[in-house]
């Protein structure tokens, strides 16, 4: 079993920045792709960026120039730096993982309980 916890969420202005972190720990003997995904209320829960084990990277549209998704292997971390944050960024963040626990076996997703970010002035 692999367990995320997101941190780094919070109240900000419209222009603002904030850093939201992804620790995975558990039982991991590798991890694939980790992604972003948000959720504002009534809404359903969106991709806003994504970032294989190699490094490559894909932004939703509506992120592309202002958010920078990254990673830590040696550590089972996962970042979303956001920039120039909007009030429609307003949502619950959430982190998910593909995780695979032993050497044989298959890949895994994995969610974490999310973090709420809220830009308002």
């Amino acid at each position: 079993q692999v367990q995320l916890v997101e941190s780094g969420g919070g109240l900000v202005q419209p222009g603002g920045s904030l850093r939201l972190s992804c620790a995975a720990s558990g039982t991991i003997f590798i991890l694939g792709d980790m992604d972003w995904y948000r959720q504002a209320p009534g809404k359903q829960r969106d991709l806003v960026a994504t970032i294989t084990r190699g490094g490559r990277v894909n932004y939703a549209d509506s992120v592309k120039g202002r958010f920078t998704i990254s990673r830590d292997n040696a550590k089972n971390m996962a970042y979303l730096q956001m920039n120039g944050l909007k009030p429609e960024d307003t949502a619950v963040y959430y982190c998910h993982v593909d995780a695979q626990a032993r050497a044989i076996g298959s890949m895994v997703g994995f969610w974490g309980q999310g973090t709420q970010v809220t830009v308002s002035s």
